[in-house]
């Protein structure tokens, strides 16, 4: 490959064959870096956000306060605070290579104008504003991700992200080369964004949401990236599968040369909660409204639409916090805050009441220690779930996230349920494993950006020691995913059983370590497809949907296709590709069987634009 390949050319990924990064736990930042700003709790709640004390035997447990301080991984700047660089700087020393480390860290900016920063993310690092809207926030300088800790390879960038600043590149363009899991959402860049890494090496991203670039957006060597409710300058260029939703500036739709797949309006979104601070500096978190035909960004034109609570009303939760406290807590009627860090559970997190809000700071990650269900939702309105990692333990679970219980059956469409960067890993970090990683039950919910993986790489891995069959299963009714990444399943990567099911962008890769033929056979059927819709199904639509193989053990492993889906009217699909990388493995349809094979080393996608 050139080292700077021009608009359109394929970015081949072998993640499997390259050198998994750091295991290791991340040793503590010194004394003076990792001292926090201060973060004030909302008034008159000097809450620590710790355990309630032990209740005696036959006494109701002490209540738990809500409110209180956000740790120490939660850095809280304003204007006058000194050496904010230095302190940026020690965190992304830190957090640059330790994909699998336990350092969790949250960079929060109180409103006002910033000068002269560059703040380089690494793993397992939020940068946010405190503002009502991006443009109270500003840094006059860079919000950036590279790729040079992993040789000018962008594509193991996970689990990073920016929200809710205004930036002025000092450049004039921002570098934000990510991979999966790391979402750029309600930003405002007055110039350009850089999606490739500074030498335009492999590259596989991403997720932008609410936010305005008033230049040119550079993909370059991005395979894939979906964009949604924004707005931008213009669009450079597309390798295999772009896709637009509610997004003024975008390209026209021309599946598939170029790859773009472009659609008006997203039918519904809400966007993502967020903390930000009052006019007395107290904390609150901010729940944006639903929005139903969205175009463009949320904010810019006054006040956002929305409620907002204060902070009190939250259980603010440090890692080494009991499940059973997190469930007491809500049963109290709290919501969460989960700071970051590593937060062990011996029974599920249980979310019982309406509206309940369950928002992480910092990637905030969930085990479940003894194959239990991390977090269950029971079947009612208006749940927001937020920005934290549901990491497998290693006894499986048969569940790792449960959106309803089986059968829901009430009608959610006025308030649903969203689950927004909400990722899950199976391996990795360690042995894990679970049967499946998300179900889906409750009508009417949004997924709005998740990357559900098992890994391919780290520690833990092999196609039995992380065994993970399902990735997505969904069951309810009338539920919509805007932005789903699902990856390397031992069988069906997305299973979709409910009727009026909604798709706008989906990745995927089946799982590379399948050591041969008979390992992955589907009854008569070669291989099990990366999105499958059930065969009662009567009524689904997909747009821009992606699948790729690379099968490194067996390069001789046949998939007969990426897509399955009844032949029936209401069932349809836009903009659909498979990709053989380097001729490890093939396809021999796209959907059902339909579509060209893929063949030899070329990488060339095969594609269907319209199904039926």
């Amino acid at each position: 490959m050139p080292d700077t390949p021009p608009p359109g050319t394929p970015a081949v990924r072998r993640r499997a064959v390259l050198a998994a990064a750091t295991a290791a736990a991340v040793p503590a930042l010194t004394a003076a870096a990792a001292t926090p700003a201060s973060a004030a709790p909302a008034s008159g709640t000097p809450a620590s956000g710790t355990a309630a004390a032990a209740a005696p035997r036959g006494k109701r447990p002490r209540a738990l306060p809500g409110g209180g301080d956000l740790g120490p991984n939660v850095l809280v700047f304003d204007p006058s605070t000194p050496d904010v660089q230095a302190r940026l700087d020690a965190v992304f020393r830190q957090q640059e290579s330790a994909q699998f480390g336990t350092g969790r860290y949250a960079l929060l900016f109180r409103p006002g104008t910033y000068h002269g920063l560059n703040a380089q993310l690494g793993f397992y690092t939020s940068i946010a504003g405190l503002g009502l809207s991006p443009d109270d926030t500003t840094i006059n300088g860079d919000v950036t991700v590279d790729a040079g800790w992993f040789g000018g390879n962008a594509t193991q960038n996970f689990w990073r992200s920016a929200e809710n600043l205004a930036l002025v590149p000092a450049s004039g363009t921002n570098r934000w080369a990510v991979a999966q899991a790391a979402p750029f959402r309600r930003m405002h860049v007055r110039g350009g964004l850089d999606l490739a890494p500074s030498g335009y090496g492999w590259a596989s991203g991403g997720y932008i949401a609410d936010s305005r670039i008033e230049g040119q957006v550079g993909p370059y060597s991005q395979q894939q990236w979906y964009t949604r409710d924004s707005a931008i300058g213009s669009w450079l260029n597309g390798v295999w599968n772009m896709v637009f939703s509610g997004v003024e500036g975008a390209p026209a739709q021309s599946f598939p040369a170029p790859p773009y797949t472009t659609l008006d309006t997203t039918p519904v979104s809400r966007e993502k909660p967020f903390l930000y601070v009052d006019g007395r500096g107290g904390f609150r978190v901010f729940l944006p409204a639903k929005r139903t035909g969205a175009r463009g960004v949320s904010w810019g034109k006054g006040t956002p639409r929305g409620t907002s609570l204060p902070l009190s009303r939250f259980y603010v939760a440090r890692p080494g916090v009991s499940a059973a406290t997190l469930n007491q807590a809500l049963a109290q009627g709290l919501h969460l805050l989960l700071t970051p860090g590593v937060y062990h559970l011996d029974r599920p997190v249980q979310v019982n009441r309406a509206g309940t809000v369950v928002l992480g700071l910092g990637y905030a990650t969930l085990i479940p220690d003894n194959g239990v269900t991390a977090l269950k939702v029971a079947d009612v309105d208006g749940v927001r779930l937020a920005g934290f990692l549901v990491d497998a333990g290693p006894v499986n679970s048969r569940t790792l996230l449960e959106i309803g219980p089986p059968g829901a059956r009430r009608d959610h469409s006025a308030d649903p349920t969203t689950v927004q960067d909400v990722f899950v890993r199976i391996g990795g970090a360690g042995a894990g494993r679970a049967t499946t990683s998300m179900v889906i039950n409750n009508r009417h919910t949004i997924v709005d950006h998740t990357w559900v993986w098992r890994a391919d790489h780290g520690e833990g891995v092999g196609w039995e020691t992380n065994r993970a069959d399902y990735g997505v299963v969904v069951n309810g009714d009338d539920v919509l995913a805007t932005g789903l990444f699902v990856e390397h399943f031992n069988k069906y990567d997305v299973q979709w059983n409910g009727q009026r099911g909604r798709t706008i962008f989906f990745q995927n890769e089946k799982a590379y370590d399948a050591p041969n033929q008979a390992a992955i056979q589907n009854g008569p059927v070669k291989g099990y497809a990366a999105y499958k819709v059930g065969a009662g199904v009567t009524t689904h639509e997909g747009w821009g949907l992606g699948s790729y193989c690379f099968y490194n053990v067996d390069p001789t492993i046949v998939q007969h296709h990426g897509f399955a889906a009844p032949d029936v009217p209401g069932v349809k699909f836009h903009d659909l590709l498979v990709v053989s990388l380097g001729g490890q493995g093939q396809y021999e349809h796209v959907i059902n069987d339909l579509g060209d094979p893929t063949s030899g080393t070329s990488t060339v996608p095969s594609t269907v634009v319209s199904y039926p």
